[in-house]
């Protein structure tokens, strides 16, 4: 059965975007706001009408795009150390206000992700001299919302508000760990396992010298 987001005719034309990108940017796989632009371009691309492609706008806590077929959160991982195997998201979402303990933590969170139906994610993994392999990655919800059962325990030696930690797991595996910072009020997605994502396309990009 065809999904009815992230089609086939979806993916190509993303895949399209993407190469279109490195004519301007041969080494600089697509960020943040920049890959979210193509989103919407391969969007457009497959014939949804551009009045139902609707970004959001910049730093407000909801999802990147809505289309007809639900609203969407854009992630993007690119940085050197990326792994094929495991994935971070730096950000999920910002739950800088007190009180700052695991169940208001965990609940902040539960509720950012309700505000989503998808989340999509571009991987740019760099292992191999002058190549760069992308995964086009879709991260279930229900598997991130496993943090609800949870409870998020103070890490690191911070002498003010401190880090909270945990790991989530399922059937005895670890799945990810989810670090809300006391810094900057971040909660982090980390070493979430690949394998139980949704793969949507891998392929590799070759940079001409």
């Amino acid at each position: 059965m065809t999904d009815p987001v992230f089609t086939p005719q979806f993916i190509a034309h993303l895949k399209l975007v993407v190469q279109q990108h490195h004519l301007l940017y041969p080494r600089i796989p697509p960020q943040g706001i920049f890959f979210e632009s193509l989103v919407e371009r391969a969007f457009r691309l497959t014939g949804i009408h551009p009045t139902d492609v609707v970004p959001t706008i910049a730093n407000i806590p909801k999802e990147d795009l809505q289309i007809p077929q639900g609203r969407i959160s854009i992630k993007t991982e690119t940085g050197i150390g990326t792994r094929p195997d495991l994935i971070n998201i730096t950000k999920l979402c910002t739950t800088e206000r007190e009180p700052w303990d695991s169940p208001t933590l965990i609940q902040r969170a539960l509720e950012h992700l309700s505000r989503y139906d998808r989340i999509l994610m571009l991987r740019a993994i760099r292992t191999v001299p002058a190549t760069i392999h992308y995964q086009l990655v879709e991260i279930p919800i229900p598997l991130l919302k496993l943090m609800g059962a949870i409870s998020v325990v103070p890490v690191g030696r911070r002498r003010t508000r401190q880090s909270l930690a945990g790991d989530v797991y399922d059937d005895g595996e670890r799945l990810f760990h989810v670090h809300f910072d006391g810094t900057d009020g971040k909660c982090q997605i980390q070493r979430l396992l690949v394998p139980r994502c949704n793969m949507l396309l891998e392929w590799d990009y070759y940079i001409s010298e």
